[in-house]
């Protein structure tokens, strides 16, 4: 049984309905990665997986139960999320803000260990962060932030980890790094991740099982080598392709088709009756 579901969820903001009647499973120990384009309801339906927006219909399941009903550091213990926005608070150290991640794992009879210390230093060195520790966040690059707040998630250790878009504003060293670490913690701890990402072919090569959300439904689901098509490319994104092996890792790889052919196959535009 997956540990966290979806189930019949109607999704809105204000008046504004974004999905209706979705519904989802992430396969337990999988790297889902859900795909889709701008306003199709990614990032909607993680918030929503992660307790930061109140279906206006439907339940989000953990372990079971409804999340909305469980208490918070129960949910901290066991779900992570890093948003797409995060502020941090002004005059915090990397160091500082990392370790609150540690914050759901605190309580009257345990405070501050050595075993807290350890995780956090071991959260920085992953991402690449460990030399900023004294610096202040707010006088960091957009790239180092993201980075921070993804030790800060590391170091919450929840066997589910959900990233809202976790390599906005990074390079392209700096996106495989975090795609990499969230690989080798999927395949090495065996951590369920669930990921939104815009980047179609780093999806496939990453995930084990991709979403595919339009107009806020499921159009497929299932491993990449499954459900990555020309075919499927042109109903979620509206563009012409072709999918051939990825040289590197033999996953799928969308090509689009090149501008002129493009232009070729556009339909002349209207002339204006004589």
């Amino acid at each position: 049984m997956s540990r966290l579901t979806a189930e019949n969820l109607t999704l809105a903001y204000d008046q504004r309905t974004i999905a209706e009647n979705l519904s989802v499973a992430v396969p337990d120990h999988s790297f889902t990665v859900i795909v889709g384009p701008n306003a199709c309801g990614k990032s909607t339906l993680l918030r929503a997986l992660s307790r930061m927006l109140r279906p206006a219909a439907g339940t989000v399941l953990l372990d079971g139960q409804k999340i909305s009903a469980l208490p918070a550091k129960q949910v901290a213990r066991t779900l992570g999320l890093l948003p797409q926005s995060s502020v941090a608070p002004d005059g915090i150290t990397v160091a500082d803000l990392v370790a609150r991640g540690r914050y759901p794992h605190q309580g009257l009879l345990r405070q501050w260990s050595a075993t807290d210390e350890r995780i956090v230093q071991e959260s920085m060195a992953a991402t690449g962060v460990a030399a900023l520790a004294d610096r202040y966040v707010d006088e960091l690059s957009g790239g180092q932030r993201q980075r921070v707040w993804i030790a800060m998630a590391l170091a919450q250790q929840t066997p589910l980890l959900l990233l809202d878009e976790p390599t906005t504003f990074l390079d392209i060293q700096h996106q495989i790094e975090v795609l990499d670490l969230c690989a080798a913690l999927h395949e090495e701890q065996g951590r369920t991740l669930v990921a939104v990402l815009h980047d179609l072919n780093q999806a496939a090569r990453y995930a084990t099982h991709l979403i595919a959300l339009k107009d806020g439904a499921v159009l497929a689901e299932g491993a990449p080598c499954d459900i990555v098509t020309a075919e499927l490319v042109g109903r979620v994104f509206g563009i012409d392709c072709r999918v051939i092996d990825d040289p590197e890792t033999g996953t799928p790889l969308v090509v689009p088709a090149a501008r002129r052919a493009r232009t070729a196959a556009a339909p002349a535009p209207a002339t204006a009756a004589s």
